[in-house]
């Protein structure tokens, strides 16, 4: 599904991804994990084409991604900040979103997943932050495609908005999605991911499943995983 081999990105002097290489087969829940300023965001973009890598290759579905944009088509993107025209309502955006992708949206089922009926017709500055972050929800899964990445897909969402989008993640997988996820929530991790990326100073560090992270750090929970992983790196 995506091959990178010998990612490089530098930021003026800045080295944010250091010869990176990954490969994430197609199907199961992905978590890219890793503290801040270690290259998550950075990848991701490099993903999307949002930046371009200095150096390195970068194939979906068997096709390079630079200067190439059709691929995106046929992916979802969840961005960790949703900066919406605060002038529209949510009805206006999504229809707007909705004629920018070729794609059959179906937002109905998602609207009423996330109680956002009353809000439809409200302007979007008028919104809560968590009410924003559903209608990201919204836009993100209202389409059906392969790969789907979420930048902190968490940030503002109260308790039930939680469970139904885990319950919602798990069904993407079930269909043979792939799912990628940032996210500083463990506990949601723990709970979702088939295997952990974890990034260290723009360098893979760890990729493979929670128990056999568990079991190389001698740790019971992941949150004490992680940070043995890291301390032993700064050690090293």
């Amino acid at each position: 599904m995506i091959q990178i081999q010998n990612l490089h990105k530098k930021f003026g002097k800045l080295t944010v991804l250091d010869g990176l290489d990954l490969t994430i087969e197609k199907g199961g829940i992905f978590a890219i994990l890793g503290p801040n300023g270690s290259g998550k965001t950075t990848l991701i973009k490099c993903l999307l084409g949002m930046v371009v890598p200095n150096k390195g290759k970068i194939e979906f579905q068997g096709k390079s991604t630079l200067k190439k944009w059709d691929y995106r088509n046929n992916l979802n993107y969840l961005p960790q900040i949703a900066n919406f025209p605060s002038n529209l309502s949510v009805i206006e955006l999504i229809n707007m979103v909705k004629n920018l992708r070729p794609k059959q949206a179906n937002e109905k089922e998602l609207i009423d997943l996330f109680g956002l009926n009353p809000f439809l017709q409200k302007k979007l500055g008028n919104l809560s932050g968590g009410t924003k972050q559903k209608v990201n929800l919204v836009l993100t899964f209202m389409f059906d495609s392969d790969l789907i990445i979420l930048d902190e897909p968490t940030t503002g969402l109260d308790p039930i908005a939680l469970i139904y989008l885990k319950d919602l993640i798990k069904k993407e997988r079930n269909k043979g999605k792939t799912v990628l996820i940032t996210t500083h929530i463990m506990s949601v991790v723990d709970e979702l991911a088939d295997e952990i990326v974890f990034l260290l100073e723009g360098k893979i560090y760890f990729k493979g499943s929670i128990d056999t992270l568990k079991k190389q750090t001698n740790q019971t929970s992941l949150e004490h995983a992680i940070a043995n992983l890291i301390s032993k790196q700064y050690t090293n």
